[in-house]
């Protein structure tokens, strides 16, 4: 039978056996737990970890902790689709996002109305989507600890058109955004597209 969730500290653990137990904040007794009862786990656990778990009793007396997890080593949940939703339709947001577009909007109009050719006006969208389709499939690897996208091919997609989706990416699935040498070259990246754009609308004629 399981009760409510419990919180003791990890008193013994057996790192090559995956297995320890748990003191009680308010019993004396030890509780059984294995490394498979520990839930999005950041870290192996240590002794003196702060434990919260579910109690299950055996018939012999004995009790094991249940869907047990870290104090400060738990994995964030993962956003669910009205979260998404909520931080992609954010005004600040689509503030930020209509900001940095001005130039490029307005160099890929002119662009067009003066050598007739609408490939801006293409290319940043159909890159900025796909970029971010690699970033939602890159936090998706990171969260099921599969083999990850270089950070050196999502910065290949922004420079080559698809930096706004990778803002939008950032913002919304909250990836790569608090890396400060990712940080760095992004917005090298964004100030490359900027700077061309802006040259563009001096420049061409």
């Amino acid at each position: 039978m399981r009760t409510n969730l419990s919180k003791g500290k990890l008193i013994k653990w057996n790192d090559e056996r995956g297995f320890g137990f748990i003191q009680a904040i308010d019993s004396s007794q030890e509780v059984f737990l294995h490394i498979y009862e520990l839930k999005d786990a950041t870290r192996r656990p240590q002794v003196d970890d702060t434990i919260y778990y579910y109690v299950v009793a055996e018939k012999d007396g004995k009790r094991r902790a249940n869907n047990a997890f870290i104090l400060g080593a738990r994995k964030k949940p993962a956003l669910s689709s009205r979260s998404l939703i909520s931080m992609a339709t954010s005004p600040f947001l689509i503030q930020k996002i209509l900001l940095l577009s001005i130039l490029p909007l307005l160099c890929s109009i002119h662009f067009f109305a003066t050598i007739r050719n609408p490939l801006p006006l293409v290319l940043y969208p159909i890159m900025s989507v796909f970029t971010y389709a690699l970033y939602a499939d890159d936090k998706s690897r990171a969260n099921r600890g599969k083999w990850r996208i270089s950070e050196q091919n999502l910065h290949l997609w922004e420079l080559a058109g698809g930096w706004l989706g990778g803002f939008a990416g950032q913002q919304i699935l909250r990836h790569k955004n608090k890396k400060k040498s990712y940080q760095i070259k992004f917005w090298t990246i964004v100030i490359i597209h900027q700077a061309g754009c802006l040259c563009c609308l001096l420049l061409v004629r």
